[in-house]
């Protein structure tokens, strides 16, 4: 890890523009001129050779948002502006106060020569007991570097010395060794903030650096438990996680199971009774099996032909990696039962896995019906795979007709009614019965993939892995991956006006025989011989 920083010619241009708006600030009437430097996230991802566009720019003497007025005053001048380029001025076109991120100072957010820009001033904090909101002041280098999350976040760099500063005197030394500690105490870290564990966690995972021991043992103390319900909502609870799954979460796999340790009181609504058990013992192997599928690639395994056509046929890009992720995250509540008592005439509960994700981490809706679909569908997914490996296994399916289980008018159909979700259902399938397969659910290590993908106390789960597998081969040699956005030949209308009937429910289990008969009769499309379908199946409908 280099300890210099090499600017881009970009970089080298925000550099000298903020230096001469600092010289400019400095000869108005009352005005300091303000030393400057980049902060936090942008430093040390360039010592790790990573380039990045966002920028935090912490001013010594002045809120971001004066700096950014007399800096637009500044680029008024176009013998000035001309300077760095024809679209500073457009890329600067507004300033943006920020108070969010300070209830106390105020913050701009701007884009100058295809940069992000924060502007910032340095500041310290001063936490009450009730609130993870400080009350902010104006502060030293030293003072905004201790209050950050990590030392490795807490790095400067001093545009008037083009030097890496490491004012908490661990940073640089906590990189070299990969690993993330608290600048401060980390219990009293964790107390004034308790976000900053999850914050830990997931740049540990980011970056695949170890976590402190001593501030892994803070991170577990009741008290901070306390102080993360108190403190943090819901909802920020689940943007730290929902950015957690989406980044490379198989560097550091335990990281999920550490986060479960402080986020396992929100997994229910703070004003009802919990009304269900969790058992979190094997969860370990639902993140093994992911891990395993999504990393070997990246770790240099060969992969094994499962594990291949796994990957490609149900995790086919980075928004359904993301969803594999969260689905992993909830298998230990897929058989879990909600035990309050069902009102007469209400709503049935839903899945206690959707609650989790809806109440606990504060999902986003569209992944929500994914997990619901899932919770819901993936014990009929496990039965109709199970009936291809074994002819005795009964498969229950709303059906008025007896089919064939593997033939492509009940896969199809089947399909159908999981939806357009079925793949990643279908996935949580596949990883509730692994983990529910006897075996070592210990947490898996990069170095440990090739044992554990070759140890013969996984039998079990190679069995499934392969049956998996090979169910999915069936139903794609079917062509019926798609099966769910299937169109039946004829619609509604077209129906009404062949049996001279008005609309109702019959409308319904007539397109499901024009679809079993389409399944049946691949690349078939003549209407005529649909309708004649229906008519032989008329009986079914329940009309006369």
């Amino acid at each position: 890890m280099t300890r210099k920083i090499i600017l881009t010619d970009h970089e080298k241009t925000l550099r000298q523009l903020l230096l001469d708006v600092s010289d400019y600030i400095g000869t108005q009437e009352g005005c300091t001129r303000p030393r400057l430097r980049f902060t936090g996230g942008w430093v040390r991802d360039k010592l790790l050779g990573i380039e990045s566009t966002d920028i935090d720019i912490g001013i010594d003497s002045m809120t971001g948002h004066r700096f950014g007025t007399l800096m637009k005053q500044y680029l008024d001048d176009s013998a000035r502006r001309t300077q760095y380029g024809e679209d500073v001025v457009g890329r600067l076109a507004q300033i943006v106060a920020n108070p969010e991120k300070s209830k106390h100072l105020e913050t701009v957010t701007t884009k100058i020569l295809g940069l992000d820009i924060d502007l910032v001033n340095l500041r310290r904090e001063m936490y009450d007991e009730d609130s993870r909101t400080p009350t902010m002041e104006f502060g030293t280098p030293e003072e905004d570097a201790l209050r950050r999350d990590s030392t490795v976040n807490a790095l400067f760099y001093n545009l008037e010395t083009s030097e890496v500063e490491d004012l908490t005197r661990k940073g640089l030394e906590d990189m070299e060794l990969k690993i993330i500690r608290t600048p401060l105490s980390p219990y009293q870290t964790f107390k004034d903030d308790p976000l900053r564990i999850l914050r830990c966690i997931r740049f540990a995972s980011k970056l695949g650096y170890d976590i402190e021991p001593e501030a892994e043992k803070a991170m577990s103390d009741p008290s901070i438990k306390v102080a993360l319900r108190a403190k943090i909502s819901r909802e920020r609870v689940g943007i730290e996680i929902e950015k957690m799954l989406k980044g490379k979460t198989w560097l550091v796999l335990n990281a999920p199971q550490r986060t479960n340790r402080f986020t396992q009181d929100l997994d229910r609504d703070p004003n009802q009774e919990r009304t269900f058990v969790v058992d979190t013992t094997h969860w370990a192997k639902a993140y093994n099996e992911l891990y395993a599928i999504e990393g070997v690639d990246v770790c240099g395994c060969p992969s094994p032909e499962a594990f291949r056509t796994i990957k490609t046929l149900l995790i086919m890009n980075g928004h359904e990696t993301y969803l594999s992720w969260l689905l992993c995250t909830l298998t230990p509540w897929a058989k879990t039962v909600n035990l309050a008592t069902q009102k007469k005439g209400a709503k049935k509960n839903p899945p206690i896995a959707a609650t989790i994700a809806r109440e606990g981490l504060k999902t986003e809706n569209k992944a929500l019906i994914v997990i619901k679909d899932a919770a819901v569908h993936y014990t009929e997914i496990i039965a109709t795979k199970d009936a291809l490996f074994n002819a005795a296994s009964p498969v229950r399916v709303p059906m008025k007709r007896k089919q064939e289980p593997l033939s492509r008018e009940a896969l199809g159909m089947a399909i159908r009614r999981w939806g357009r979700n079925w793949r990643s259902s279908t996935l949580f399938a596949m990883l509730v019965e692994i983990m529910e397969n006897e075996g070592s659910g210990g947490m898996l290590f990069p170095l440990l993939l090739v044992r554990y993908l070759s140890n013969t106390s996984y039998l079990g789960r190679q069995k499934i892995e392969e049956q998996y597998a090979g169910w999915l081969k069936h139903i794609k040699s079917l062509d019926l991956m798609n099966a769910h956005a299937f169109k039946p030949v004829l619609d509604g209308a077209q129906l009404m006006q062949a049996f001279d009937r008005p609309s109702g429910k019959w409308i319904v289990g007539a397109l499901n025989i024009v679809m079993e008969w389409q399944l049946r009769n691949p690349g078939t499309t003549t209407v005529e011989e649909a309708i004649g379908e229906v008519r032989a199946r008329w009986k079914e409908l329940g009309l006369d």
